[in-house]
This record gives C-alpha cells, structure tokens and sequence, in this order.
C-alpha cells in the first residue's frame, strides 16, 4: 500500500518513513537506508530521520557515517527522551564494535536523560557483570524489572545471576516472570529446567 502511495505521490513523507521502518524490521537495512536519505534530500530533517539513519547505516555495516548520524540526531533533539533514545542507539553500536567504555558511558547519559529507561538498566548491569561488579549489576537489574517487569531481558539476566550467587527459589521467580513475558525465550527455558532439577533435588 505505502509503495502504491509513493506511486501517487512520490514526495510522501509518511509513505518513505513507513517503508525505511519495514526494511529496517525485516532485517534490510541498507534498502532502509534509501529511504531515509530520500527524506534528508527533500529536506525532513529531524532526530528520529537521523536517528534511523544512523542505526540502518550500522546494520548495514557502513560503519564511516553511523556516528555521524547519530550527532546529527542530537544536535536535532528538543526533548530529554529523544535525546535519551539516540544515546542509547549510540551505546548498541558502541557494543558491537567492542567500545565497552564509551557503550557504559551512553548509557549513564541514557538514564540520565530519562530515568525510566529500562532497556538501558538491563544493559548496564551486563556491562558491570562482564566488570564481576555483581551488586551493580544487581541493582541495574532490579531497577529494570521495577520499571519495565514485563520485559523479560531484566528477568532473566536477574535470574541468571541469582542462579550463580546460589538464590535458587529468587531465580526460579525471576524465571517464571521472564517466561511469562517471552515463553519461548530458549536460555530461559533452559535455566529453569536446571533449576527445577535442583530444586527438586533439595527438597
């Protein structure tokens, strides 16, 4: 429908940004990409054009303009959780190219910018668990599920870790939360088949 719109009118704001979006989803970003520079070319320019820019350049592996785009983003930010939402884009991409310290340092920036931003909890505590900072990583967690209990990341990286400090029946729930939240999530169903082995076993 949207490519039969661009038909009709090939200047369609909406239409491009719908079509870059799916690309994007269905793992096709450097035909994404097109779309989104179509927009800057017709002069939309704002922070989630770039933002999407910026992420479509990094899984289409054109790693020269990814940072480029997201500084264009936030000189183009008017609120704290757009802004929020670039640095945490910034810190995906700092994580895949193995910058772990300028991937932490995005997400201190992310939650500074908006405190609720639970996907950026989970991610620090990974990052202070691959530190073996356990009780940061601990208190990232639990902020997470505080904010966001039905994404099942924070509830499964909790339990994981419950599971290795000893805190059997602690993981169990954390796992039930994580299953209940993605029930085919495999390393959660995994864990609980082990946990319910021990379990079982102590009782």
């Amino acid at each position: 429908m949207y490519r039969n719109i661009l038909r009709l009118d090939p200047t369609s704001v909406e239409a491009m940004s719908c079509l870059g979006t799916n690309y994007f989803y269905t793992d096709r970003p450097e035909v994404a990409i097109r779309f989104y520079r179509r927009l800057v070319q017709m002069g939309f320019q704002d922070f989630e054009v770039w933002n999407n820019l910026g992420l479509c350049s990094y899984f289409a592996s054109q790693y020269d303009i990814t940072l480029s785009c997201f500084e264009r983003a936030l000189d183009l930010v008017e609120t704290d959780e757009d802004s929020a939402k670039v640095w945490y884009n910034i810190s995906h991409v700092a994580i895949g190219t193995g910058d772990l310290q300028l991937a932490y340092q995005s997400l201190r920036i992310c939650v500074a910018s908006d405190p609720n931003h639970a996907e950026a909890y989970n991610n620090m505590g990974v990052l202070e668990l691959r530190r073996g900072r356990t009780a940061q990583a601990r208190s990232h967690f639990d902020t997470a599920q505080r904010l966001c209990p039905q994404v099942y990341e924070s509830q499964y990286n909790g339990a994981l870790l419950s599971y290795r400090k000893g805190e059997l029946e602690v993981s169990h729930s954390q796992l039930n939360r994580s299953l209940s939240a993605y029930p085919e999530h495999v390393d959660s169903g995994v864990l609980m088949g082990r946990l319910r082995v021990l379990l079982s076993d102590s009782l």
